[in-house]
């Protein structure tokens, strides 16, 4: 196989739309934006969201509700038991380490969940830790590390 076999081949492929070139193109004349007007002009137009001066649907919809989604804390979920398989054989389990295997975005705050099962006892630390991830990793004789979570900026 060469390049000029892959398909498409050059014959089936759409040519660039070519406007103001001559009356039999189709596109001669006022090249397809008919005659005058806003549109016909060079850079004309109006924005997105713009309804000719009637007042525009964003503004007539109600507004309400304390909107905090700049400064909402989003944590990385990983369970339990993901987590013994990934640091199969490691007793001290730290948050840079949880970074250094990639479970979670590098700075991002960390929360464990109980999903999974707890076998060997370990020291987990990490942002946060639901109730029963604590309870299952206190349960098999290891221990929880709670960091404050720092404010993402």
């Amino acid at each position: 196989m060469q390049l000029q076999d892959l398909y498409p081949f050059p014959s089936e492929r759409k040519g660039r739309k070519r406007v103001g070139r001559g009356g039999g193109s189709g596109l001669g004349g006022t090249a397809g934006k008919g005659h005058k007007g806003q549109n016909a002009r060079a850079g004309g137009g109006v924005r997105p969201g713009f309804e000719g001066g009637q007042m525009p649907l964003a503004r007539r919809l109600p507004k309400h509700g304390f909107k905090n989604f700049l400064f909402k804390t989003t944590y990385a979920v990983i369970n339990v038991g993901a987590l013994l398989q990934a640091f199969e054989g490691v007793n001290d389990i730290s948050l840079e380490a949880i970074y250094e295997r990639g479970l979670a975005s590098y700075g991002q705050p960390v929360k464990i969940l109980a999903n999974g099962d707890v076998t060997r006892a370990v020291t987990v630390e990490a942002s946060k830790f639901s109730k029963q991830a604590k309870d299952k990793i206190c349960k098999a004789g290891g221990s929880v590390k709670e960091l404050e979570a720092e404010s993402q900026d």
